[in-house]
């Protein structure tokens, strides 16, 4: 009797190792179904795998993905299986859940020549004309977020932040969109821009470029005036 008990208590634990990982893939099929951190139809990020969901079974479930080659959140036509177990020790990123909407950004980078108050006003006219459909949306779905999740936002509407790069003045376009209309946003907003910039001589995009400086013919006043009196 005591082999017997030996016997299957060495069988049992050799059989959970050898089946652990469809033992843990199919607990973490159940905690899908009971947490449900997506569903089929969500745009998913699981590790460096991104998709739209479109099955939850025992052992996997299945994303068409979107990204990898594609510049951009669009389907590259494959089909990706993932082990229901990534769950567990993979950062999961949802699209859908809770506030069902992102923020966008477009760095637009002119030159140090360039009038980019001007430009700043031309993109925030652009950008306020593009998201405004977005933003009524928006406001009621993060109404209906915040009383599950802790998501609170002071502003939804869209501004345009000004910085500076080593090659030119930044004007980044910031933005609420749906997670599958990213890239159409983005393409519509640069047409316009391309449009209205071209009607402005004074409006250039920068480049990473090299550049030589002549302070005594290109500089201030006082700095050749201080060349003038202190040539060292």
């Amino acid at each position: 009797f005591n082999s017997i008990t030996t016997f299957l208590g060495l069988l049992s634990a050799g059989l959970a190792i050898a089946l652990k990982d469809p033992l843990v893939n199919f607990v973490g099929w159940a905690f899908i179904l009971i947490r449900k951190p997506f569903e089929p139809g969500d745009r998913v990020q699981v590790g460096d795998h991104a998709g739209d969901v479109i099955d939850v079974g025992f052992f996997q479930f299945s994303i068409i993905e979107i990204g990898n080659w594609v510049d951009a959140d669009q389907s590259t036509g494959r089909i990706l299986h993932v082990p229901n177990g990534k769950v567990f020790n993979e950062v999961q990123a949802n699209y859908h859940k809770g506030f069902d909407h992102i923020w966008n950004e477009i760095p637009v980078v002119l030159t140090f020549e360039s009038n980019w108050k001007k430009a700043k006003d031309i993109l925030n006219e652009l950008i306020n004309k593009h998201a405004k459909n977005f933003n009524k949306g928006a406001e009621k779905k993060l109404k209906d977020a915040s009383s599950k999740y802790l998501i609170f936002y002071s502003k939804l509407t869209p501004i345009v932040y000004t910085s500076v790069k080593d090659h030119g003045v930044c004007l980044t376009i910031r933005y609420l969109c749906e997670p599958r209309r990213r890239r159409g946003s983005s393409e519509k907003i640069w047409e316009d821009m391309l449009n209205e910039f071209s009607d402005h001589n004074d409006i250039d995009f920068a480049y990473p470029t090299q550049r030589f400086y002549n302070n005594l013919s290109e500089g201030k006043k006082y700095s050749e005036e201080s060349e003038k009196s202190d040539p060292i």
